[in-house]
């Protein structure tokens, strides 16, 4: 097989897991827990926590922000909690969630880093319209086709529709996941314990 060809059918694998991320998305409900085979366990609200010594590492995310400028890198946070959240600007549930997340990432200022990954947007000035629009402060990573999605790896606290947020403690570990749309009060109770944990 050539190279061309076997790059092919890696970017044609890689855009058909994106497409079907996709396609769960938008979902409101957070049933597709874990159990404690897989190291975590889907808890009220349909939030899935990993205990310390049974999280896995997040993956390498990186990317160029929407605002054009630079990078980012989720390595970059290592040290301090981080609240990931996966969103569209087509999504309704995003559209919903979007004033509490702005909300929490002011409630807990440098405690926390908030840090979004936008996806499917094919056009990023809708996302930043998105971003103004809820005053949305906390940078984001632009991600069209899902690439740094699929790099969490699968049977961990992988995204599996949007939105999907994700809480990573302060040494780059997945400790906590809701794949719905997010009240400010239940996110600050994924938030809190793994916070503690640092202190």
């Amino acid at each position: 097989m050539s190279r061309t060809s076997s790059r092919r059918i890696s970017l044609t694998a890689a855009l058909g897991a994106a497409t079907a991320l996709a396609l769960t998305g938008c979902a409101s409900s957070g049933s597709a827990g874990g159990d404690g085979s897989v190291g975590f366990i889907t808890g009220k609200g349909g939030i899935d926590t990993a205990a310390v010594g049974h999280r896995t590492d997040a993956p390498d995310i990186s990317g160029t922000g929407l605002d054009g400028t630079g990078t980012l890198r989720l390595a970059d946070y290592r040290g301090k909690v981080v609240v990931l959240n996966i969103w569209g600007s087509w999504c309704s549930p995003c559209r919903a969630e979007a004033k509490g997340l702005q909300a929490s990432s002011e409630k807990f200022g440098d405690k926390v880093q908030f840090l979004g990954i936008n996806t499917r947007d094919t056009d990023p000035a809708n996302a930043v319209a998105f971003e103004k629009n809820f005053g949305v402060t906390y940078p984001s990573i632009y991600d069209p086709d899902g690439t740094q999605i699929l790099k969490f790896p699968k049977g961990s606290l992988n995204p599996q529709s949007i939105p999907t947020t994700i809480v990573i403690d302060k040494d780059g570990k997945l400790a906590a996941r809701a794949m719905h749309a997010l009240s400010g009060e239940d996110l600050d109770k994924m938030i809190e314990p793994v916070l503690a944990e640092s202190k």
